[in-house]
């Protein structure tokens, strides 16, 4: 099917021939080789080309989209969406630093979709009044897919960097998302999160093993759950770096043992899940090469420590994060970890005003 046949269309040619190492596009439209292809374009079209009204092709009519800020279901919502933030930047780029896939036709595909997203900001925002800005942040948004759509995603921006290179204080806009009310979708699917990560985590230590997901799965929950901070020293490379929210940019394992401790000692009862995992093989002729794994992961606790986001609350946070890892030799030499802490900075102000509303006269 052409689904541009009588309009403009963006995306190049696909320059691709089919990889072995992508899953086999059944139930897809022909002109995507694979699902790193159909990715890219549809990316393309939507964004750059702006044909906007390809997301009622590519998202499903119930397709959620979850993110800390709001939950939309739809692809009319999507839609919308997507018009409402060229509204206020008009020449938005995405571009992809990285797409790592997984899944099958049947159970459906799994896309991670690292992004590097370029912008200026024209027209008054979320994040404050127009200020004629430019910005660059990392986004990644990992996406279910059947029969050529899109049928649920997960989608984190770094907002908290977004609104200090737009010349907003951080703060100032969490707390003016703070004064508005959540909608009952997120409350409910937060609240589902919470309960889940109540009763599936575990604190026992285990073997963290050899393959790449073993090694991220089993060192993440030694290092999150059990608290094994030290872990870091055998999993990370002595030169690793991670790509971090709010201007992290964290080199050597010292750097990155603080990145947990500053969580975990501000965050007690800290549950952490990860939830889904997919991987790039390496090219066994070229071992060195190494592996590309994503993981989307969920945590809770409750603020009770000063180390981030000011005097404790009390309050139990909520975090949807993203990572992208490259391991090579077993080792971690590089991370990107993307959460919006802009929405986090929000939820803890929203616990002050709570605060300040029981103890008014």
């Amino acid at each position: 099917m052409n689904r541009l046949k009588y309009h403009h269309d963006s995306a190049p040619p696909s320059a691709t021939q089919s990889n072995s190492k992508t899953p086999a596009m059944q139930g897809f439209d022909a002109e995507f080789t694979d699902l790193v292809d159909y990715i890219l374009r549809i990316t393309r079209r939507i964004w750059e080309g702006k044909q906007v009204g390809l997301c009622l092709d590519y998202y499903s009519a119930d397709c959620p989209v979850y993110t800390l800020s709001g939950v939309t279901i739809g692809a009319a919502e999507v839609t919308q969406n997507t018009l409402a933030t060229l509204a206020s930047f008009p020449d938005r780029s995405l571009n992809a630093v990285n797409i790592i896939c997984g899944g099958d036709a049947i159970d459906g595909f799994h896309s991670s979709h690292l992004i590097s997203s370029h912008m200026t900001n024209l027209g008054d925002s979320d994040w404050g009044p127009a200020t004629g800005r430019e910005a660059t942040i990392l986004v990644v948004a990992h996406c279910i897919l059947k029969n050529n759509q899109i049928v649920e995603e997960w989608l984190v921006r770094d907002n908290y960097s977004l609104a200090q290179q737009l010349g907003h204080d951080p703060h100032l806009v969490a707390q003016t998302w703070a004064n508005k009310p959540i909608s009952s979708r997120l409350a409910n699917w937060r609240n589902a999160e919470l309960e889940r990560l109540r009763e599936q985590v575990v604190f026992n230590r285990v073997a963290a093993g050899t393959d790449a997901e073993s090694i991220i799965r089993g060192n993440l929950q030694n290092i999150w759950n059990a608290k094994m901070v030290g872990d870091v020293y055998q999993c990370y490379a002595v030169d690793a770096c991670l790509h971090g929210v709010s201007g992290r940019q964290l080199r050597g394992q010292d750097a990155i043992a603080r990145f947990y401790t500053d969580i975990l000692g501000t965050l007690s009862d800290l549950r952490f899940s990860l939830d889904y995992s997919c991987q790039q093989p390496s090219d066994s002729a070229n071992q060195c090469a190494g592996v590309e794994l994503a993981a989307r992961w969920t945590l809770s606790g409750v603020h009770t420590g000063s180390a981030l986001y000011g005097p404790p609350t009390g309050a139990t946070l909520f975090i949807l994060g993203e990572s992208h890892y490259h391991i090579v030799g077993g080792l971690i030499v590089e991370e990107w970890n993307i959460f919006d802490e802009l929405s986090v900075l929000a939820e803890v102000y929203r616990a002050r005003n709570a605060a300040m509303h029981l103890a008014a006269p």
